[in-house]
């Protein structure tokens, strides 16, 4: 309502006004997309005379793309629904450049339900349309680039697993020779170097089992056991007596409490041991020796090995159990960094899991696999 003592012929005024020099685009149509009237804002961002607009589709003014949208989609939401909101097209000025717009319509109708006109709001949609199709190429890229690295790192698994696979061939030609040399007479300084070919071997051996291992997980077929009820204190001695054997100036004490046979697979279980074992020989106290407990509680079986030494630092703990991972502490350590990595699968493989914690005190691994009713895993 006008306020009392307002000039009709001002208030009339204003609203021309504000219909041509609105912020925003506006026009009508008759029904069959023939423009009738025209801001001067719309005419302006066109660049056509008002007067020229006069008498032409909507359609017209629209790129071909916009067209085969306007015709096949936004026409026909318009009879059916009477309205659409927020549609993006992009107009053909005069000087024939594209200005991207978003498009929102009404229309009227008779007393006998049809169509009349349709009043239609224009709205100058640049930035944000640059914005949208900026984020739609930024996101294809990004799915390109996922795909690519999906691809790059299968191939490069399969190639890991088909390297392992054949590297055992010439090993096995290796030790198959040292063992004849070793029948012949050999001199100190022969069996010396027989004895470093053997050592390099087992080395080799070790390193081929990791990656076979790795590419098997990372393939999708996992950590292969063979399970078997079976006391696992042997498993660990053994483990203990190789270890000791080949690094005599170390000790590792052992506290087993385990007196039933369980279901593992004492051949994978034997080698988690063994890598945690070798990892606490290799970074703890030479001064300390490294602890080997298990023993059964609660349901479940727990293994741990713990050596004094050096903390782990806390970043390093983070990623402790991701392939390939040696960090600042591990400089010097001559392996792939997947000891852990294949421990810790071992450990899911049981349906287990394996944790560490360190500090000035201790660095301790932990397995923990729960146990069925008759001492099963």
């Amino acid at each position: 309502m006008p306020e009392p003592g307002a000039d009709p012929s001002v208030i009339s005024e204003d609203l021309e006004d504000l219909y041509e020099n609105a912020p925003f685009g506006y026009l009508s149509t008759a029904a069959d997309s023939t423009i009738f009237k025209v801001n001067a804002t719309f005419a302006g961002w066109m660049g056509f005379p008002p007067e020229t607009l006069i008498g032409r589709r909507l359609r017209d003014l629209l790129t071909v793309p916009g067209r085969i949208l306007y015709e096949t989609n936004v026409a026909p939401a318009l009879r059916l629904q009477g309205r659409f909101e927020e549609v993006a097209l992009d107009l053909v000025t005069d000087t024939g450049d594209k200005l991207p717009v978003l498009v929102n319509a009404t229309e009227r109708r008779n007393a006998d339900g049809e169509m009349v006109s349709a009043r239609v709001a224009v709205v100058r949609a640049k930035d944000r349309r640059s914005y949208e199709r900026d984020l739609q190429g930024r996101e294809a890229a990004a799915r390109e680039t996922l795909r690519s690295e999906q691809e790059t790192s299968q191939l490069r698994e399969q190639f890991i697993a088909v390297l392992g696979h054949d590297l055992r061939n010439p090993l096995a030609s290796i030790v198959g020779a040292a063992r004849l040399l070793r029948r012949e007479v050999q001199s100190e300084k022969g069996l010396k170097v027989l004895s470093l070919m053997e050592t390099s071997v087992d080395r080799m051996a070790g390193l081929i089992d990791d990656v076979m291992d790795f590419a098997r997980g990372r393939l999708g077929s996992g950590i292969d056991l063979h399970r078997a009820v079976c006391p696992l204190e042997p498993v660990l001695r053994q483990v203990v007596d190789e270890l000791e054997t080949s690094q005599p100036s170390r000790t590792i004490t052992c506290e087993i409490a385990v007196p039933e046979p369980i279901s593992i697979d004492p051949g994978r279980i034997g080698q988690l041991v063994s890598n945690l074992l070798a990892n606490a020989l290799t970074h703890g106290d030479p001064r300390s020796p490294v602890r080997l407990g298990a023993v059964t509680r609660d349901q479940r079986l727990e293994v741990w090995v713990a050596n004094a030494g050096a903390p782990i630092p806390p970043k390093a703990m983070e990623r402790l159990f991701q392939p390939f991972f040696r960090g600042e502490v591990r400089a010097s350590q001559n392996g792939l960094g997947l000891g852990l990595h294949i421990a810790s699968e071992i450990a899911k493989a049981h349906g287990g899991v394996l944790s560490a914690i360190s500090d000035e005190t201790e660095t301790r691994f932990t397995l923990t696999i729960p146990l069925g009713q008759d001492g099963g895993a």
